[in-house]
C-alpha cells in the first residue's frame, strides 16, 4: 500500500512513517515509478509502535523488540505477547517511581529547597541528605 493508504488506515502521519523508516522501524519496498509500498504486516508494526510510544518505552527498545518483523517475519499475537511482556518489568519499575514521586510531592513543596543537588527525593545518595530536607544549616 502507499505511504498515504497506510497513514490514513493507521492513523499515523505520513512524516512520522517517514520517520520511523529513517530510524529502522519499518520497512518499504520502491515499484516501478520509485514510490514507496508498504506490506499490510506494516500495519500492526506501526501499531505496536504507537502502543510503546504510549508507553513511554524508547525507540531503541521498540527497534529491538520488532527485529524478527523487521526481517521479514510476520507479526502474530503470540508476537505481541512476547513483546508487551518484555516491556512489563519496565513500566512497573516506572510506574513504581511515578508513585512515589506523587506520594513524596507534597512534602517536596513543604520543603522548600528547590535543589537538585540537596533533595532528598531527586538525589536520594547526597551527604546533606542525613541533615534533613531543606537548605543545609537554616533549620527548616
Amino acid at each position: 500500500m502507499s505511504v498515504g493508504a497506510l497513514s490514513r488506515r493507521s492513523g499515523i502521519s505520513v512524516s512520522a512513517i517517514h520517520f520511523y523508516e529513517r530510524e529502522g522501524l519499518i520497512r518499504s519496498t520502491r515499484n516501478a515509478a520509485n514510490h514507496r509500498r508498504y506490506s499490510r504486516a506494516s500495519l500492526r508494526i506501526l501499531a505496536i509502535i504507537k502502543a510503546g510510544q504510549q508507553a513511554g518505552i524508547p525507540l531503541a527498545e521498540i527497534r529491538t523488540a520488532l527485529k524478527p518483523a523487521l526481517s521479514g517475519q510476520p507479526l502474530g499475537r503470540e508476537d505481541w505477547a512476547r513483546i508487551s511482556e518484555g516491556w512489563r518489568d519496565d513500566l512497573d519499575h516506572r510506574i513504581h517511581m511515578l508513585q512515589r514521586v506523587r506520594d513524596r510531592l507534597s512534602g517536596c513543596i513543604r520543603c522548600g529547597c528547590l535543589s537538585h543537588e540537596l533533595c532528598e527525593m531527586f538525589n536520594p545518595d547526597d551527604r546533606a541528605a542525613a541533615q534533613g530536607p531543606g537548605a543545609p544549616g537554616l533549620g527548616v
